[in-house]
């Protein structure tokens, strides 16, 4: 598997527990231990969180939440 492919499949499992959780917009933004997120991902999700366009948001108190890409509201 590519580092590539790597990426990929990592941020699809973020992006999956993060609606899990509920996470869908920056109001219901949740931490990472309410995510339920293992180490190995705790470290993916800055890296993804980073990404100016990205599916994966971050808060100012350090709170996480997935934006639908296809919506109209941020």
């Amino acid at each position: 598997m590519s580092t590539y492919g790597i990426q990929f499949v990592m941020q699809n499992r973020l992006v999956h527990k993060l609606e899990k959780a509920g996470a869908t917009s920056e109001e219901k933004a949740v931490t990472f231990q309410e995510a339920n997120l293992t180490e190995q991902e705790q470290y993916w999700l800055d890296y993804f969180a980073g990404v100016f366009l990205g599916t994966i948001k971050k808060t100012r108190t350090n709170r996480y939440y997935t934006r639908n890409p296809y919506s109209s509201v941020d």
